[in-house]
Formats: structure tokens, C-alpha cells, sequence
């Protein structure tokens, strides 16, 4: 049986006299994926500022010894004219071009050849703003995934994303677990995505 790698217990998060998370507990299984589902405002994506460190709190969050995370926000808003490229924007976290290529393979998108990009251009030349929503957050999991994170935290990772993004970034996420040791959280509004991708669910209201 695999041991815990996240232990959360009476979590609460409260911003001036506002209570967003109150005694909030649960446990993350190693190399499961949870499923964070929940109506707007009910305090997920500030669960996954608490997880990393991002916010105060109290109660107990507990990542065990060798947790590294990998984080992909919910929506990067690109100019498309802003002169950087999936390079440039990739060496902010790595400067081995060689490493950048492996996770861009992992992330299926092969930097040497142009057919995968658009306007014939290759992927690590092209701007960021140049990208569509499904390629640009296939970019920002492949940003995630430099330092070998053994835990990945995606918020909404389809928001934005056409059908046909989605269900890529949806058959990414299963592709990467299946070769990797990861534990995936993400949070999602879409049952089916939950029924189909998730081992685990944790459910949270604006009463936790």
C-alpha cells in the first residue's frame, strides 16, 4: 500500500474577518491523482497557495521528505507581442537546451521539427503570445516538469482551452503519470474529467 506524500489537517485560512478555509483535512496518496472540485470561491486555488507556501495559515500541512513540486497555473496572459520566446521563457528555469528538449517531447511537442507549430516556425523560436491556449499550457507543464518534480499541482489546466486542447492536455496529464513517479492534483470543474482522470476526490463548499 503506498504511503501518504501530503498530510493536511485543521487547515484554515482567513484573510482580515474572512474565513476561506476552515478545518480543512485530508491525505494524498503517492502516484494517485485528487481531483479538487468545488463552486467558485470555495477556496481552491488559495488550498494550493497554502500547499505551496505561498500563504499564511494554521493547522498542519505535512509534504513528505522527497516531495519536489511542479505548479501550473490556471491562465498565463500573454501580449502577443511581448519579444519572448518558449526558449527564452524555458531557460528562466533551465539553461541545458538539451533538458528543454526532453520535456518538450514529454509534453509531445518535438522542438525539431516545424509541422508541430504554427506558421512553420519551430517551437523553441516561437513567442509565447504566439501560441494557441492548449499548446501554451502543454509549455507551461513542460516548465513544471524541469527539475523533475515528483508532484504536480495544475489549477484548472484547461481553462481557456479549446475541445481539442483539452482533451490533450487531459491525455498529457494521464500520459505523464503512467512514465513517471507523480502524484497529480488539479482542480477542475468538469465530472467527467474527475470520473475519468482522478483516483481520488476532495470536494470542498464555502463551508469546508
Amino acid at each position: 500500500m503506498n504511503k501518504s506524500i501530503l498530510a493536511v489537517s485543521g487547515l484554515s485560512v482567513k484573510f482580515d474577518n474572512h474565513e476561506v478555509l476552515n478545518d480543512l483535512s485530508f491525505d494524498v496518496t503517492r502516484d494517485s491523482t485528487l481531483a479538487i472540485i468545488g463552486p467558485n470561491g470555495s477556496g481552491k486555488t488559495i488550498l494550493f497557495k497554502v500547499l505551496l507556501g505561498l500563504i499564511p495559515f494554521t493547522g498542519k500541512v505535512s509534504w513528505d521528505a522527497d516531495a519536489k513540486i511542479g505548479y501550473v497555473p490556471q491562465k498565463l496572459s500573454v501580449a502577443k507581442d511581448l519579444p519572448l520566446t518558449v526558449l527564452d521563457f524555458l531557460h528562466l528555469k533551465e539553461s541545458s537546451t538539451e533538458k528543454i528538449n526532453q520535456v518538450l517531447l514529454l509534453v509531445g511537442f518535438n522542438p525539431k521539427e516545424a509541422k508541430h507549430i504554427h506558421h512553420d516556425m519551430r517551437v523553441l523560436n516561437t513567442r509565447l503570445g504566439s501560441l494557441s491556449g492548449g499548446e501554451l499550457q502543454r509549455i507551461l507543464i513542460a516548465y513544471s516538469l524541469l527539475g523533475n518534480p515528483n508532484v504536480l499541482l495544475l489549477d484548472e489546466p484547461t481553462s481557456g482551452v479549446d475541445a481539442i486542447g483539452e482533451r490533450t492536455i487531459y491525455k498529457l496529464m494521464s500520459d505523464l503519470k503512467k512514465d513517471k513517479d507523480l502524484t497529480i492534483l488539479f482542480i477542475t470543474h468538469e465530472h467527467e474529467v474527475v470520473d475519468k482522470y482522478a483516483d481520488k476526490v476532495l470536494e470542498m463548499s464555502h463551508e469546508h
